[in-house]
């Protein structure tokens, strides 16, 4: 049993191969309504694209011991291509179809309480960008009225805080040569909500961490702090759903396009597949790491090679091995062991 499923309303398409006239139901999309059809359907699993609502329907499905498939459509077979019509029953009719063929890549939903741990590290983030456009509103504000700012963090410390505080005023009591004046002091005010948010999150999630020996292991790797660590063990969830390092790396969305017709076989950029959060972190982390001789240094030199335009290369290498050598940290239970990074022997290539 296929299932469309739309924010209010949802179709579903009961599938069988063989010519059997397939059976469409239009239903609305909540738990309950979801819990009588699967009982009712008794199919031999469960098909649905991935979205913002396939944790509950996961498990809903665990519940009742149905078997369960989340799709992912940004596949090749799924793309819909020279049609003159779509509509919800041909989308729930193709995707039971292209299942019952083996034709889908499946999407890993974890539990419940590792959905709510990605969502309270997502929304850190979050409020962290909503930190950062407050920051440049309030330089832009200054920046209008020729008041300069100090460049960096110096500008928020308290003392940067305070300095600012001087130049605000309430709006009501502005005229009107001095209106930014009190849209300086309605931003710093929300600089100081938007930090004590922050604050809470961050403290949460730090408890959570230390409570979690995975993210202590992690945290023994250099330059690794509470949020790369926490990210990888909440994004991966278990070391063995990988095999190989290589699989890890694709799963991050660092490992390259490939591009191949005949004699042409060349190399794209990185695919970008899975979480954004995650590779910036891992990024970030790299950049830190080059900054002190070890594994990251040697790896980032080798890569770049000497040449100014390969920087980005080199660091996205750097974050990739950084990635697979936690996961094999995770995966073995051992923590961090420096050691240095082998030459590939001669007349083969390091795959980076």
């Amino acid at each position: 049993m296929a299932i469309d499923m739309g924010k209010s309303k949802s179709v579903s398409c009961v599938y069988q191969p063989g010519g059997v006239e397939p059976e469409f139901r239009t239903l609305p999309t909540s738990p309950t309504d979801f819990h009588d059809l699967i009982v009712k359907t008794a199919a031999e699993r469960v098909v649905i694209e991935i979205g913002p609502l396939a944790g509950w329907v996961r498990d809903l499905c665990q519940t009742l011991g149905q078997g369960l498939q989340v799709v992912n459509t940004s596949d090749e077979p799924w793309r819909w291509r020279k049609v003159k019509r779509k509509s919800d029953r041909d989308d729930a009719l193709k995707l039971g179809r292209l299942s019952a063929n083996g034709e889908v890549r499946l999407v890993h939903v974890p539990a419940k309480a590792v959905r709510q741990w990605r969502e309270l590290i997502g929304y850190r983030q979050s409020l962290v960008e909503a930190r950062t456009a407050i920051k440049n509103r309030i330089r832009s504000v200054l920046d209008r009225q020729g008041l300069g700012m100090p460049r960096g963090q110096k500008a928020w410390t308290a003392a940067g805080i305070e300095q600012l505080r001087k130049e605000a005023k309430d709006l009501k009591e502005c005229g009107g040569e001095e209106l930014w004046r009190g849209m300086l002091l309605v931003d710093l005010e929300h600089l100081r909500q938007m930090e004590e948010h922050l604050a809470t999150v961050e403290k949460k999630l730090d408890a959570m961490g230390e409570a979690d020996p995975r993210v202590q292991r992690l945290k023994t790797a250099p330059a690794v702090g509470p949020r790369l660590a926490e990210a990888v063990v909440a994004l991966i969830e278990d070391p063995k759903r990988f095999k190989r390092g290589r699989q890890v790396g694709c799963y991050a969305g660092l490992t390259p396009k490939r591009f191949q017709s005949g004699q042409m076989d060349r190399q794209g950029h990185i695919s970008r597949e899975g979480s954004g959060l995650l590779r910036k972190l891992l990024v970030q982390v790299s950049w830190i790491g080059i900054r002190k001789p070890g594994w990251m240094r040697e790896v980032y030199e080798r890569v770049r090679a000497g040449s100014p335009k390969r920087k980005k290369l080199a660091i996205v290498a750097v974050a990739r091995r950084l990635l697979v050598r936690l996961w094999a940290m995770w995966r073995d239970g051992s923590d961090w062991r420096e050691e240095g990074v082998l030459s590939p022997p001669p007349g083969k290539t390091m795959l980076v």
